[in-house]
């Protein structure tokens, strides 16, 4: 660093921390990852829109998929970032012009180029084959003749940190050659992922002091302490930090951008990307598994499903009343959101949250809903990943629910037959408006078959669940020690448009347990568009009639409580008004209401309430 009195504008540079991405290159490394030439487009345009500092795009002198895509991203190149091409130090006993790599990379055309050289005097001499001198020849040679070229230029200084513990001057000596030839940035790179950040830091603090603030990290998970190397790195001095999206890499992974991001910038006092960007974090983690074609991490750090998801009972009655009594930061500052799960292990405020989060109105069921829950579980029955089983359990405590369609008999027969081969067939009989409707339908499977069955026999009714699909079906087998009699969850995840829900069944017999959960993914979705249907028809009607309606149900209920009218008779008396109001179902329009007049349960017992008190 300059030395002399130091300036806000130091400080601010000293403070900002360059993000190099090397997902494109390193990160493809990972077993079981591929990505096709477009994936690598929409990645690297991503990761722009984030505001990465620079994105390597890979090693154009190896492959012509990396090679076209330099080519189709100086057409459209990125908006702030900048993109690098990958590639060695020149070979053994040639000079740079004659190096085929180092040519590959000046066709590649970008303004920066990544040249890894070796920093271990094991590697020189094993792995090389040649001697040390020539190796600190061949980084300089390969270094000038970037710059010439006008690159800009980084140094991957490979097995540095395990250089530095056998021959420290050695290592040293690299990196220093590098940088006296012109390099840009000399990156120290942890390429066996084993060091300890107390090692990192005084490796990281004595190149720091020979070269100064070009020094940057690479470093890969091995140890599983990436992430927390890196961070000790930049306490040491370091402003150049490289790693992938997820952690994807080699072996155990790189260094997760992912979680270094947040850490440097929300705790540290360190900026790596604008505000905004970090509100895009979790949507780039969740996008670049989705183009990766990998399961996203579902405990991930920061940007996980679960990151931010409660369970406990004494856990969720404190983050009810204080959100950062179990949350290191807000999940909304990361583009994640906060999940409340219930299980038997829950109390009534992971009820009450749940409703809240579901837009379900259950003041008073909470005890009802949990202990359906508990006795559930108990059963074999599991609610973490359906939460829309949950959701339903909530609705029926309404008293105003009413079940679109009821179940009367059903009957799945599989035959396998020499002409025809294995079919099976479903026998549904359902109650649909007040009306017995008795079905049939084949399909490839029994799940198949009740599937089709049901929606024969729902569709005349309900025509909008010809958008409904199946999205998921996922089979548990709980006692496998049974053997065959063993107890079978079944968790099906049904989708409309962007929209999914899950719900679960359980039962010895796997196709009463498929029918509880596809029945009730069916429900939960007519329920819901039911609900949409009503408040949308309010709202054509004017607010001013939506609060009449929603007044004089909130009236009808109120004063049927003060002269103990049944709750049944009450609501019924209530719906019909609404229904007429509306027209809309019964259901839907006391939902609505309900909804519109919060003092529905106010003040009620023992006394008549006008239509002038609930507006008031």
């Amino acid at each position: 660093m300059v030395s002399g009195r130091t300036t806000q504008k130091d400080t601010q540079k000293e403070k900002f921390v360059f993000l190099y991405d090397t997902t494109l290159r390193d990160g493809t490394q990972r077993k079981g990852l591929s990505l096709s030439l477009e994936d690598k487009l929409k990645i690297a345009y991503l990761l722009d829109k984030f505001g990465v500092s620079y994105i390597e795009g890979g090693w154009p002198g190896s492959n012509p998929k990396d090679m076209e895509f330099f080519k189709r991203l100086s057409k459209n190149p990125p908006k702030n970032a900048t993109v690098v091409a990958f590639g060695s130090t020149r070979r053994v006993g040639i000079k740079p012009c004659d190096d085929l790599n180092l040519r590959a990379l000046l066709e590649a055309g970008t303004k920066a180029v990544a040249l890894v050289g070796k920093a271990s005097t094991l590697h020189v001499t094993e792995v090389l084959g040649t001697d040390l001198q020539e190796n600190l020849n061949m980084i300089a040679d390969s270094v000038a003749y970037m710059k010439e070229h006008g690159k800009e230029v980084i140094f991957d200084a490979e097995h540095f940190f395990d250089g530095y513990r056998a021959n420290p001057e050695y290592a040293l000596q690299t990196v220093k050659t590098a940088a006296d030839a012109g390099a840009d940035w000399v990156v120290l790179c942890d390429t066996n992922g084993g060091s300890l950040p107390g090692w990192v830091s005084q490796v990281v603090s004595r190149v720091f002091a020979e070269v100064g603030d070009k020094v940057g990290v690479h470093v890969h998970n091995d140890g599983e302490l990436a992430v927390a190397n890196s961070l000790a790195a930049v306490e040491a001095g370091a402003r150049h930090v490289q790693g992938t999206v997820n952690g994807y890499g080699e072996r155990c992974g790189n260094a997760n951008l992912i979680s270094i991001v947040p850490n440097l910038q929300l705790k540290m006092g360190y900026t790596c990307v604008s505000d905004a960007s970090i509100k895009l974090l979790t949507e780039v983690s969740r996008t670049v598994s989705e183009i990766a074609n990998l399961n996203p991490d579902t405990h991930a750090p920061y940007v996980g499903a679960s990151a931010f998801a409660h369970k406990g009972g004494l856990h969720v009655a404190a983050v009810e009343k204080l959100t950062s009594s179990y949350e290191h930061i807000d999940p909304s500052v990361v583009g994640n959101t906060r999940q409340i799960v219930v299980s038997e292990l829950s109390g009534r405020g992971n009820i009450r949250m749940l409703a809240t989060d579901l837009g379900v109105r259950i003041s008073g069921s909470e005890a009802n809903v949990l202990g359906q829950v508990k006795e559930l579980e108990g059963k074999g029955y599991q609610f973490e990943d359906a939460e829309g089983t949950v959701e339903l359990m909530m609705r029926r405590c309404n008293p105003q629910y009413s079940a679109p369609f009821e179940k009367l008999d059903m009957m799945v027969v599989v035959s396998d037959r020499v002409a025809t081969g294995m079919t099976a067939e479903a026998v549904v009989k359902l109650r649909v408006n007040g009306e017995t409707v008795h079905t049939a339908a084949e399909g490839g499977g029994p799940v198949h078959a009740l599937d089709q069955a049901l929606r024969k026999a729902l569709l005349p009714a309900y025509p909008q669940l010809h958008e409904v699909r199946l999205a998921d079906y996922k089979v548990r087998i709980l006692d496998p020690d049974q053997a065959t009699d063993a107890t079978t969850r079944v968790v099906i995840e049904a989708a409309c448009g962007e929209e999914r829900w899950s719900t679960v069944g359980c039962s010895q017999n796997i196709i009463e347990a498929s029918r509880q959960a596809l029945m009730d993914a069916l429900e939960l979705f007519l329920l819901r568009q039911e609900e949409r249907s009503a408040e949308s028809s309010l709202s054509e009607k004017g607010s001013k009639g939506a609060v009449d309606v929603a007044v004089d149900v909130a009236v009808d209920v109120a004063r049927s409580k003060a002269v103990n009218v049944p709750a049944n008779a009450a609501s019924n008396k209530a719906a019909d008004k609404a229904n007429k109001a509306t027209k809309v179902s019964p259901n839907a329009a006391v939902n609505v209401a309900a909804n519109v007049s919060t003092k529905l349960t106010a003040s009620v017992t023992g006394k008549v309430v006008t239509k002038q008190e609930v507006v008031a």
